[in-house]
């Protein structure tokens, strides 16, 4: 069965529909969503069998499964991560919400969810009205991974349709959130006193660290 295709606008998402969405996640769905950058492939932070769903999607084997977040504000990226120290904290204030993955030290309570001994986890809060949306009203993250292929630009990653068309019969909602981009988030490790930059994208870092 096909998923289910929503319309969305950024500017104002329409609450009945972010509703629809939160209740396919909490019943184990897998979306596909707009964000800030490229269009991610996500599901409830709480639901086990929804992540081995996306890690099948993706084909990703469960110890190379880098797992991120898409978080609403900050208060929420510090219930899943140890700790979050000064420096960082202010760095978080200037880029957030914005183009990064910012890489923390996970939380045990991270472990016992997801059932993993990684030690570190990727937060995101992006620029986009409509992931945060659900996110808050879902009341926890969600797992989020990129539907881009990391070793090439894909063309599809950029019109919604196209990407509705290829996944369509893996996911249980599409939200179409306008064309997409196809440059990813820039990927910091904080988890050190020195940050780190493990992957140049969109969002320009230097000018705050």
């Amino acid at each position: 069965m096909a998923a289910e295709y929503i319309k969305l606008y950024e500017q104002n998402p329409q609450q009945p529909k972010i509703e629809q969405i939160v209740n396919v996640l909490k019943d184990g769905g897998v979306i596909i969503y707009p964000t800030d950058t490229i269009y991610g492939i996500g599901c409830d932070l709480f639901n086990k069998k929804a992540i081995d769903r996306v890690r099948r999607i993706k084909g990703i084997k469960p110890k190379k499964f880098n797992l991120s977040f898409i978080c609403n504000d900050i208060s929420q990226i510090a219930e899943y991560v140890r700790r979050i120290d000064n420096q960082t904290f202010k760095v978080m204030k200037k880029v957030l919400p914005g183009p990064f993955t910012l890489i923390l030290e996970a939380s045990s309570k991270v472990s016992k969810i997801l059932e993993t001994n990684k030690k570190t986890v990727g937060v995101r809060i992006p620029d986009n009205n409509i992931p945060r949306m659900i996110v808050e009203t879902l009341g926890n993250p969600i797992i989020t991974s990129s539907i881009r292929d990391e070793d090439k630009i894909v063309e599809y990653t950029t019109d919604p349709e196209l990407i509705y068309d290829d996944l369509k019969n893996e996911i249980d909602i599409f939200i179409d959130g306008g064309y997409g981009g196809n440059i990813p988030s820039t990927v910091v490790d904080c988890s050190n006193e020195q940050f780190e930059v493990i992957r140049e994208g969109l969002g320009d870092i230097y000018e705050f660290i």
